[in-house]
C-alpha cells in the first residue's frame, strides 16, 4: 500500500435554472343518476378535454390518461342498494413544453364543464443537460479544493484514489395548486376566459461528490 499523503475533500455545485416543462393534472368528471348516462357524459367531457389539449399541437409534449373511475354514490352510508347517483372521473396528465400557451390552456381547460386542473408543476426533463453540468462542476470543485489544500502545505496532487457521488438531484418544488374548478363556466357566460398569468418557478439542482487524492510530501517547515 502506498504511504503517499492523502487529501480528502467534498465538492459541491448548486445551479438555479429555468424549468423546461410544466405538468398539469386534468380531472374530468360526470355525475348522473344512471350509470350508463354517467359513463356517456364522462366520455363526452373527456373527448372535449382531449380535443382542446390536442389543438395546441407541439406546444404539448405528452398526454397520458392516468385512470378512470365510476363510483356509485349512496344516499345513506348504512343502507346498501340505495344509490342516488353515479360519479365518473378521468385523470389526464399533460406535459407542456411551450410556456407561452400555458396560461391560456389552463384557463380554457378549467372553463370546460365539470373539469378541474391541478398545476402547473414545473420540472426539468429526466435527460436534462443541467444534471450533467452540476455533476461536472461538483467534481471540478473537488479537484480545485484539494489542490488549494495541497498548495497550502507546499505539496501538489499526484493522483486520484477515489471519487464517489454523494447525491445529484433537484430541490422539490411546492405542491401543485388547483388553478381551476373555480373557472367552471356559469350558465349564460360567453366567450373565452382571460388567460391567467403564470411565472415559471426556478429549479435548483444540487450535486455533491467526495474525493480522495494522493499528494507529494508536504513542506511542513
Amino acid at each position: 500500500m502506498s504511504d503517499a499523503p492523502l487529501i480528502s475533500v467534498r465538492g459541491e455545485a448548486v445551479l438555479e435554472v429555468e424549468p423546461e416543462i410544466a405538468r398539469l393534472s386534468v380531472h374530468v368528471q360526470s355525475q348522473e343518476p344512471d350509470r350508463r348516462r354517467a359513463l356517456d357524459r364522462l366520455t363526452e367531457h373527456n373527448r372535449a378535454a382531449l380535443d382542446l389539449i390536442g389543438s395546441y399541437g407541439d406546444a404539448v409534449e405528452k398526454v397520458e390518461t392516468g385512470g378512470l373511475v365510476i363510483t356509485p354514490l349512496v344516499k345513506y352510508r348504512r343502507r346498501e342498494g340505495d344509490i342516488r347517483a353515479y360519479q365518473g372521473t378521468v385523470l389526464i396528465k399533460v406535459t407542456v413544453a411551450d410556456f407561452t400557451v400555458l396560461g391560456e390552456l389552463v384557463t380554457r381547460l378549467g372553463d370546460l364543464e365539470r373539469t378541474r386542473v391541478d398545476g402547473p408543476d414545473w420540472d426539468l426533463r429526466r435527460d436534462s443537460d443541467v444534471f450533467r453540468r452540476a455533476a461536472e462542476q461538483a467534481a471540478q470543485e473537488a479537484v480545485a479544493r484539494a489542490r488549494r489544500y495541497a498548495e497550502a502545505l507546499g505539496a501538489r496532487l499526484t493522483g486520484l484514489v477515489e471519487l464517489s457521488d454523494e447525491g445529484l438531484g433537484r430541490d422539490e418544488s411546492m405542491a401543485p395548486v388547483a388553478l381551476a374548478g373555480a373557472f367552471s363556466r356559469a350558465p349564460g357566460d360567453a366567450g373565452e376566459p382571460e388567460p391567467i398569468a403564470l411565472e415559471p418557478e426556478a429549479q435548483t439542482v444540487r450535486a455533491a461528490v467526495a474525493a480522495r487524492f494522493t499528494a507529494t510530501a508536504p513542506d511542513l517547515g
